[in-house]
C-alpha cells in the first residue's frame, strides 16, 4: 500500500501495524509519535492497515499519512488517558476489594486529580509509602509493555460488563447510547470504556508520578510542550478550591455525571435544574458584591479565559453591587484596543489582540485614575468594524459610593492597572470549570465547554463558521496559557461560569454546526470528536434558560449588551 508522506511516497505492506510505519518515520519528528492519521481520520497506532477501509472506492490513490505526537494536543491526551487506565487497574489490582469509590475529578495544571474512598471498615492511608506501591505496580506494567486492547462489542454487552464490574456510572450512561456498538478497552485484567484513542501500549507511558493530595492523588504528567520530562506537581491552591466547590455542589444536587444529568432531563426536571444552577451561582454572585462593600474597594478587575462569560458576569455582579447600595459601571477592556494599524503581531505575522500590548495601557491607566478621583472622563468605544477607538460622548463621573467594574483578559496583571493602589482593587478570576463528568474516569475538559460556547456565540454574533473557530482555537489557548493562566492565583476570588445543564443546551446549537465541516477539512478530527463528546447528551430546550443567564451570552437572547 501507498502513502503519500512528508512530500514523497512510503509503501508498506497489507495488514501491516500503523507502529511499524511509526518506528520507521520516528527520527522525523521530536517527540514520541502516538498516533497516526490518514487523511482527516486518526488510528491507533495497535491497529493493522486495511485496504478496503482506508482505499474506499479509489484504488488508485495514495492517501495522506500524518502521525501525531505527545507534544500534539490529541496525542497528548492519548497518554494521558493510558496513564490513567494503567493508574486505575494497579490501584484496583492492590485494594479492588477494599475499594468504594474511585473517580476521576479534573485535570489541574500537569495532573489528573482522583478522590479514593475505601470502604468503612478500611483505613488507608494515599502516603508515599502506599503510592510507591502503586507506582511499583504500573512501572511493571511499562517494563513488561504490556498492551492496550480495543475490542468492538454490543452496547447491550458493554452495559452487562459495567453492570458485573460496579460501574453504575457507565450503565446509566450507555442507557442513552443510541449506537449499537462500542469500544471497549482491556489492559490485563481490568475493562474500562474511554472517550478518545489511546496508545498501544504502556511503553509509550513511561513518564508519571503519584503524589498525594487533599482527599484524593496527583498523577502527575509531562505537560505537552515538554513532553519528554515530568510536568509540574504543584496545585494552585485557589483554582482547586473553586473545582472542589463545584464538584461538591454537583454531588450535593445529585447530579455528578452526564447519565445523572440525562436521568433528571428524561424525568421533565430540566427546568429545576436550570434554576437551581443559576439559583446557585445568583447567590455566589452576591455574596461578592457584599464583599466588596465591606472591604470598600473602588475598582472590581475580572478576568478570565476566552469565553468565560466576563461581559455577563460583570452585569451580573453590577446588579448586586447596586443591591447593595453601591453604583457599579461595567467597563469593558476591548473598548481600550489601540487602532488596528499599532496592534503588534505573533510570530505568524497575525494581529495578536490576546497580548497586553494591544490594549492602549496608558490611556486606560489615565481615565481610572481620573475616574477614582471624580473627575468626568469620556470613555472610547472600539468600532471592531473599523479597527479604532471612537469618542461618541460616552461620559462618565464617579460619585463617593460608585465602583468601576472592568472585565478583560488581563484584568489580574497589574501591569494592565499599573497606577491603581492594590488596597483599591478587588480581583476576581472567572472560568468554566465543568463540574460534571462523562462517568467516573472520563472527564469533561474545561477547555471543550469554552470552545462549543466560543463557536455557537461566533457563528451567531460573528458570522464565523465552525471550521474558523476550530481553527483559531489553539491560537487563543496560547494566548490564554501565556497571558491569563500564570495570574489566576493573584485573584481575591474565583468564579464558575459553567451551569451544570449548559452542555444538553449548547448541544441543539453545535450540533448543525459541526455538520457543516466537510470530511475533507483540516478541522474535521476536532469536529467529529465533539459531535462524539455531545451524543453524550440529551438535548435540553433553551427556553427556560433565564435571560439574565451567563449562557445567553453565548446562545443569545440576553438582556445584557453582550454582542
Amino acid at each position: 500500500m501507498k502513502f503519500t508522506y512528508n512530500g514523497g511516497t512510503i509503501e508498506y505492506p497489507d495488514n501491516a501495524l500503523f507502529s511499524e510505519i511509526a518506528a520507521d518515520v520516528q527520527k522525523d519528528y521530536d517527540a514520541p509519535i502516538i498516533l497516526a492519521k490518514i487523511d482527516q481520520k486518526l488510528y491507533e497506532l495497535n491497529k493493522r492497515i486495511s485496504r478496503a477501509e482506508i482505499y474506499g472506492a479509489n484504488k488508485d490513490r495514495a492517501p495522506e499519512i500524518d502521525f501525531y505526537t505527545t507534544r500534539d494536543r490529541d496525542g497528548h491526551r492519548a497518554y494521558e488517558r493510558g496513564a490513567e487506565m494503567m493508574f486505575l487497574r494497579a490501584i484496583t489490582h492492590l485494594y479492588g476489594k477494599k475499594l468504594k469509590k474511585l473517580k476521576l475529578e479534573y485535570a489541574i495544571g500537569d495532573a489528573l486529580y482522583f478522590t479514593v474512598v475505601f470502604k468503612d471498615d478500611v483505613r488507608i492511608k494515599l502516603d508515599d509509602k502506599t503510592l510507591g506501591r502503586i507506582k511499583d505496580v504500573m512501572r511493571k506494567y511499562v517494563e513488561n509493555d504490556e498492551k492496550f486492547i480495543k475490542s468492538k462489542i454490543s452496547t447491550r454487552d458493554a452495559i452487562e460488563i459495567f453492570r458485573m464490574h460496579g460501574m453504575s456510572d457507565k450503565e446509566r450512561l450507555f442507557h442513552y447510547r443510541r449506537t449499537s456498538t462500542t469500544n471497549m478497552y482491556r489492559f490485563g485484567n481490568y475493562f474500562d470504556y474511554y472517550y478518545g484513542y489511546m496508545p498501544p501500549s504502556a511503553g509509550y507511558v513511561d513518564i508519571f508520578d503519584l503524589l498525594p493530595a487533599e482527599g484524593g492523588v496527583l498523577l502527575v504528567l509531562p505537560n505537552h510542550s515538554t513532553p519528554g520530562e515530568i510536568g509540574s506537581a504543584e496545585v494552585p491552591k485557589k483554582l482547586f478550591a473553586a473545582m472542589n466547590k463545584s464538584n461538591t455542589w454537583g454531588e450535593n444536587v445529585g447530579i455528578p455525571t452526564v447519565a445523572a444529568l440525562n436521568d433528571a432531563i428524561s424525568r421533565g426536571e430540566g427546568r429545576d435544574i436550570i434554576l437551581s444552577s443559576e439559583a446557585y451561582q445568583e447567590h455566589i454572585i452576591g455574596e461578592f458584591a457584599q464583599r466588596i462593600k465591606e472591604e470598600n474597594r473602588r475598582i472590581v478587575m475580572i478576568a478570565g479565559p476566552s469565553s468565560s462569560g466576563k461581559t455577563s458576569f460583570s452585569h451580573r455582579l453590577s446588579i448586586q453591587l447596586n443591591n447593595v447600595g453601591l453604583k457599579a459601571h461595567p467597563i469593558a477592556c476591548d473598548n481600550y484596543y489601540l487602532e488596528r494599524s499599532l496592534t503588534p503581531r505573533d510570530e505568524n505575522g497575525e494581529y495578536d489582540f490576546e497580548c497586553l500590548e494591544a490594549i492602549n495601557i496608558d490611556l486606560f491607566n489615565k481615565q481610572m485614575t481620573s475616574l477614582l478621583k471624580g473627575e468626568k472622563v469620556e470613555l472610547p468605544t472600539f468600532n471592531f468594524k473599523l479597527g479604532r477607538p471612537e469618542f461618541n460622548g460616552n461620559a462618565l463621573k464617579m460619585a463617593s459610593d460608585d465602583v468601576l467594574v472592568i472585565e478583560g483578559i488581563h484584568g489580574l496583571n497589574d501591569r494592565l492597572s499599573y497606577s491603581i493602589c492594590p488596597d483599591d482593587k478587588f480581583r476576581i478570576y472567572i472560568s468554566a470549570i465543568t463540574a460534571l463528568n462523562i462517568d467516573e474516569h472520563n472527564r469533561i475538559p474545561t477547555t471543550d465547554s469554552r470552545e462549543i460556547r466560543r463557536m455557537v456565540r461566533d457563528a451567531r454574533t460573528r458570522g464565523f463558521s465552525a471550521i474558523e473557530t476550530i481553527a483559531r482555537w489553539q491560537s487563543v489557548r496560547h494566548g490564554e496559557e501565556k497571558h491569563i493562566f500564570p495570574f489566576q492565583e493573584c485573584a481575591d476570588v474565583m468564579f464558575n461560569s459553567a451551569s451544570i445543564y449548559e452542555l444538553a443546551v449548547l448541544k441543539t446549537f453545535a450540533e448543525p454546526l459541526l455538520f457543516a465541516i466537510p470530511t475533507d477539512a483540516p478541522e474535521y478530527p476536532e469536529a467529529k470528536r465533539l459531535l462524539k463528546f455531545l451524543e453524550y447528551f440529551l438535548g435540553l430546550s433553551c427556553e427556560d434558560v433565564p435571560r439574565n443567564s451567563l449562557l445567553r451570552e453565548f446562545i443569545g437572547g440576553s438582556i445584557f449588551p453582550v454582542g
